[in-house]
C-alpha cells in the first residue's frame, strides 16, 4: 500500500540559478560524479536529456538504503530557471 499526495520542494541555493539549472538541464549525467555517495546513476529511458516529455531515472541512496525513482519530465523553462518532474515510479532496490 503506497501514500497517494503531492510533494513539493523548494531549495534556496546561494550562486546564480543558472549553475543548479544548467547542471539539471545539460549536464545531468554529472550529478552521480558531484554526489556520489548519494547519487549512483542517471538514465534516460525515452526522449533525450531534460527535454519536456522525457522519463529518466534515478538511483540513489537514502539512510543506507539503494532506491530507485523514475520520473517524466513535465516543464522546461530556461528563462525563469525551471525544471519540473513529477514521479512515476519509486521503489527500494534489494541488493
Amino acid at each position: 500500500m503506497g501514500l497517494k499526495g503531492k510533494l513539493i520542494a523548494s531549495l534556496e541555493v546561494r550562486g546564480g540559478g543558472h549553475l543548479i539549472f544548467d547542471i539539471y538541464h545539460t549536464n545531468t549525467h554529472r550529478v552521480s560524479n558531484i554526489s556520489p555517495s548519494i547519487v549512483n546513476n542517471f538514465e534516460i529511458h525515452e526522449g533525450e536529456t531534460v527535454k519536456v516529455g522525457s522519463i529518466v531515472s534515478w538511483n540513489y541512496n537514502e539512510d543506507g538504503q539503494k532506491k530507485i525513482v523514475k520520473q517524466v519530465i513535465e516543464a522546461v523553462d530556461p528563462d525563469k530557471k525551471l525544471i519540473k518532474w513529477k514521479v512515476i515510479r519509486r521503489y527500494i532496490r534489494i541488493v
